[in-house]
């Protein structure tokens, strides 16, 4: 799934338990009739993902959505949702983003391989 806005908040890494559990979260601004306001979590290495992202910057998460369940004291059951971003990605035009800043390539962007030739094709050894 994709959720896309407009960078409203980009929160500080923090660090959970003595395992160093990390968490990062982002909230974006959906563009629509009754715009939205997202909360989106990056957890462990994903955190460092925000890391070139700025308030006001258009931008396109790739996210999962997680659901657990709680039993509190009483024996009551609980659930709980969040949405987990694992890819970030600037819909800056190309060009440069406002005040001449460069915007950063897709999170989970690769080359394209640009070696091959034409007759390579035949080149198995079977």
């Amino acid at each position: 799934m994709e959720v896309q806005g407009k960078v409203k908040m980009v929160g500080e890494t923090q660090t959970f338990g003595t395992n160093g559990f990390r968490k990062r979260e982002i909230v974006i601004t959906t563009e629509e009739q009754y715009p939205q306001h997202i909360l989106v979590e990056f957890i462990q290495d994903k955190c460092d993902l925000l890391n070139s992202f700025q308030i006001g910057q258009n931008v396109k998460i790739g996210i999962n959505l997680r659901g657990r369940e709680w039993v509190n004291p009483q024996g009551e059951t609980k659930y709980f949702n969040s949405i987990q971003g694992w890819r970030i990605e600037s819909l800056q035009p190309m060009g440069g983003a406002p005040g001449g800043m460069s915007t950063p390539p897709p999170t989970d962007a690769f080359e394209p391989a640009t070696n091959f030739k034409e007759e390579d094709h035949d080149d198995l050894p079977f």
